[in-house]
């Protein structure tokens, strides 16, 4: 029996022309308490999809008036939130199980189904939900200090899109640790990373000039409060993703010349979570606008960067930096803030 408990992740939508398919499936799955939309082609498969939004999908490939193709195309343009889709097909139908996996299907169940195979599918579909709902619990609390420190939700996505691809260009240049689990824990934890501004008082947080001497100590607390705060829940916990989420909250200040805080790391010291990630939320800072100070050029960006190469910044993740530049521009222009009454303009 697979435990469903997430909203709207107890609907399936079954897509299938064969009446006698359908209804085999449909009775399997409402023994297991789910429940069923129904759908005999692709087109009424994406208007129950349209009306209801149901998380999980199962669908024919080969359908009149509309085939699962252009359902999997569909769904995929228009879902608002992620949805699992598994194909059915014939075990000789390689081709088309290729090119659906290709449009957007997440898992596929060789026909007549194994009603084994079936839960063991459904259980995979369960596992990404859970993952999917524990990333939006963590970005939410990564909001509430980004609220206190007024900044902004994109912010974090910018963070979080940027550090996936350092991360990615990294895999593919020799960082074999960079493994495809690896960098989306990297990915998810990478919006924690000023978590322990929480603990810092308003009038330093927000304070729109120079830091004073004193003040400035105080804001560097930040990643101890946020570092110790996961530490201690690792420790409870064990967690993979909170001991990831701990170096980056409590390193990511650190420089590649030892010159950074809280403990004056140096070069490969420095976990490579926080190499990443510090690059990504300073390329965030220097090129997007605040309501406080507006963005640097593109120019100015790259030069600032590559002139920290070695000296703030690992030079790998700088070289990764270089040769994803065009993409991560095209993210910060994507995701900009609008900060009504603010007046700003780029600094060339």
């Amino acid at each position: 029996m697979v435990n469903w408990d997430l909203e709207k992740a107890n609907t399936v939508l079954v897509v299938e022309d064969s009446r006698f398919q359908r209804k085999t499936l449909v009775r399997q799955l409402k023994g297991w308490d789910f429940d069923i939309l129904e759908a005999s082609n692709g087109k009424e498969g994406l208007e129950q999809f349209e009306r209801h939004s149901p998380k999980l999908v199962i669908t024919d490939l080969e359908m009149p008036v509309m085939d699962g193709f252009d359902v999997i195309r569909s769904i995929r343009k228009y879902e608002l939130n992620y949805t699992y889709i598994i194909v059915l097909t014939a075990l000789a139908d390689k081709e088309n199980l290729v090119k659906a996996l290709e449009v957007g299907a997440d898992d596929f169940i060789i026909k007549p189904v194994n009603l084994e195979e079936l839960k063991v599918r459904l259980g995979a579909a369960e596992r990404i939900f859970r993952l999917q709902s524990q990333d939006k619990l963590i970005f939410a609390l990564a909001q509430l200090a980004d609220c206190r420190s007024e900044e902004t939700g994109n912010h974090l996505r910018r963070v979080k899109i940027c550090t996936r691809l350092l991360c990615e260009d990294l895999a593919h240049n020799g960082f074999d640790v960079l493994t495809s689990a690896r960098i989306g824990t990297i990915e998810s934890m990478s919006v924690l990373h000023d978590i322990g501004k929480v603990a810092i008082p308003d009038s330093v947080l927000n304070k729109p000039g120079k830091y004073t001497k004193l003040e400035f100590r105080i804001m560097k607390k930040h990643t101890e409060v946020g570092g110790q705060l996961l530490e201690d829940i690792y420790q409870e916990t064990g967690s993979e993703q909170l001991r990831v989420a701990k170096d980056i909250v409590m390193h990511h200040h650190e420089k590649w010349d030892g010159t950074g805080y809280p403990h004056q790391l140096k070069g490969e010291e420095i976990p490579l979570s926080a190499r990443i990630v510090s690059l990504a939320d300073v390329f965030d800072a220097l090129g997007s606008e605040r309501c406080y100070k507006p963005s640097f050029s593109r120019e100015k960006c790259h030069d600032i960067i590559v002139s920290e190469r070695g000296r703030h910044f690992d030079p790998d993740v700088v070289d990764a930096f270089l040769r994803q530049e065009d993409e991560l521009w095209v993210v910060l222009q994507q995701l900009r803030d609008s900060f009504d009454g603010c007046e700003s303009e780029e600094i060339a």
